[in-house]
């Protein structure tokens, strides 16, 4: 991520862990798949940048083995230490504003990142100008306007708070400079930094048990911002909450849109 004190859902918070459970089990098989189709394997030398967790940094670990390397960095690599051994290496890292930390790479991989970095124009030269030629990236970001409902079926009182919930934090993270339609930007700008063979896709859950894991984290980690803003009343969240634990609603997220391609 990037260091600021405008982003929203920082590594710190207690939620934040159960957030990246969530993601993990949401998106790590899309994420796989995608890595397994860029050819990686054993020596790669690879970077997860913002990497917040350890489910893709682990995952890319046994991929390159130990001739490999597995630069992982983010601002705050709290949650990164249980994988801070070869060929794992871990660095605190400002993607929006330092210099590449290494060159050379194989792969470069960011999942839900650019989307909240301020100058994501240059975290993305950044990227590029750190592979090898022929090197391989992968970014993968929401795109919460174009689909920008928690319930996309919106048939009954606990669905409508449920939305109007979801509008006041893509309020809040508008209001933090992050892109709501950044993730079908993705493919054009993959090309305009000069990538051959790009392609994208997008992956949309509509429900699931991990969806409802996500929003109960997300919701907890920013009631406070919420109810500060005046986009929510603490009964409303746990109105909200209850309604989430009780099961009985089809939660989705923003479609995850996977774009990548290959430098020269």
């Amino acid at each position: 991520m990037t260091r600021s004190d405008g982003y929203l859902l920082d590594n710190r918070q207690p939620e934040a862990a159960e957030r990246f459970d969530a993601f993990a089990a949401l998106f790590d098989p899309t994420t796989f798949r995608h890595l397994e189709g860029l050819g990686i394997g054993p020596g790669w030398r690879c970077w997860e940048a913002g990497a917040g967790g350890t489910s893709v940094v682990s995952w890319l670990a046994k991929k390159v083995g130990p001739t490999g390397k597995v630069l992982a960095t983010d601002l705050d690599t709290s949650l990164l230490t249980a994988v801070a051994r070869p060929p794992v290496e871990v660095r605190v890292h400002d993607l929006g504003t330092e210099e590449p930390p290494m060159d050379g790479f194989d792969l470069v991989h960011a999942r839900l990142v650019l989307v909240h970095v301020p100058d994501r124009e240059r975290a993305l030269r950044s990227m590029v100008a750190s592979l090898r030629p022929g090197g391989r990236i992968l970014i993968e970001d929401g795109d919460p306007a174009l689909q920008p409902l928690l319930c996309p079926d919106e048939y009954g009182p606990e669905q409508q708070l449920a939305n109007r919930l979801r509008h006041g934090f893509r309020t809040l993270l508008a209001g933090r400079g992050a892109d709501l339609s950044y993730g079908r930007k993705l493919p054009r700008l993959l090309r305009e930094a000069g990538l051959s063979r790009v392609e994208a896709d997008a992956y949309f859950p509509v429900t699931s048990p991990d969806c409802a894991a996500l929003e109960t984290a997300t919701v907890r980690q920013i009631r406070g911002r919420l109810v500060e803003a005046d986009l929510a009343t603490d009964e409303d969240i746990d109105r909200h909450l209850a309604n989430v634990a009780a099961g009985g609603m089809d939660l989705a997220t923003a479609p995850l849109i996977s774009a990548w391609g290959r430098k020269g």
